[in-house]
């Protein structure tokens, strides 16, 4: 049986670094803790989906190595099926990850093992495809052509951000950015939700049926068709927001692989947003299902 969500997309260690402060040029400071945790985009939202309850499929690569190793073991212990991860005679993605002391991170990505990730006809069949930019982005567009034309609804986070493909806009149902992302993609300044529906319009010509964009303490901006609708965040204590947004997605895609409607999904995604951002760590942060309603 194929699983509802399949993700195609990134695997990474993360080395978090806790400081103070991000360092200037030249400068060496001393650090206040280190951690490694399982992370990357498409592993996280993989992650986020299966513990907000859908069934979920990972494809992508790690390396020849113990990081891979733990990887693909994290996966499965959340009852991912790793089956179409890959391995690689290379390194293992990595992620170096500096929090500081307000949980704002800083990352610096090494792809490794991600940039060999391909898009198999066999690897991909869902009712979901949850896409991010990751990997190589010939083989995202190629995995949105083959799940869009088996009736799926293809979901893109095009983080990093970059210039996204003309062949891949028109393949995708649903885009999730932040402000940075949406900024860059519509050429509108985003810093709040008046601007994020202007940039949202935009965006929405270009081929999405629906667009969010994400914007931390000032909540999340939902533009479906000609409808738009602002969700406001929950404060709370901010520990750490790394996979902050990646959790927004896979509670969002989770909630809508079950029915539920878009309004719902948003918040569905808040609710895991907000508990992931007072729990340091990527994968480590993500809520489960019974715990998504409250802090």
């Amino acid at each position: 049986m194929a699983a509802s969500i399949v993700v195609f997309g990134s695997l990474n260690m993360d080395l978090m670094v806790r400081v103070e402060r991000n360092p200037r040029s030249g400068e060496t400071l001393r650090g206040l803790g280190f951690l490694t945790n399982p992370g990357g985009k498409g592993a996280n939202q993989a992650v986020a989906c299966a513990r907000q309850g859908a069934s979920v499929s990972m494809v992508g690569c790690v390396g020849n190595d113990s990081f891979g190793e733990t990887l693909r073991n994290a996966l499965a212990a959340d009852g991912i099926d790793v089956s179409n991860v890959r391995t690689e005679e290379v390194s293992t993605g990595v992620a170096i990850v500096m929090v500081d002391a307000q949980g704002e991170n800083s990352i610096t990505l090494i792809p490794g093992a991600n940039e060999f990730v391909t898009a198999k006809p066999e690897a991909l069949a869902g009712q979901f495809l949850l896409l991010q930019c990751e990997v190589p982005m010939g083989e995202v567009v190629e995995a949105a052509k083959l799940m869009r034309a088996r009736g799926a609804t293809v979901v893109l986070n095009p983080a990093p951000v970059c210039q996204l493909p003309e062949e891949l806009w028109s393949l995708v149902d649903i885009i999730v950015m932040n402000e940075i992302e949406v900024s860059e993609l519509s050429g509108v300044s985003v810093n709040d939700p008046e601007s994020a529906t202007v940039a949202a319009s935009a965006i929405l010509k270009r081929g999405p049926t629906t667009a969010m964009v994400t914007l931390g303490s000032q909540g999340v901006l939902l533009a479906d068709g000609d409808h738009f609708r602002h969700f406001q965040a929950k404060q709370v204590a901010v520990v750490d927001t790394t996979a902050a947004g990646d959790t927004f997605i896979g509670a969002m895609c989770a909630a809508r692989a079950t029915g539920a409607s878009m309004s719902e999904a948003v918040i569905r995604g808040i609710e895991a947003a907000t508990i992931c951002v007072t729990r340091p760590g990527a994968q480590a942060s993500i809520p489960f299902l019974h715990g998504a309603t409250s802090a």
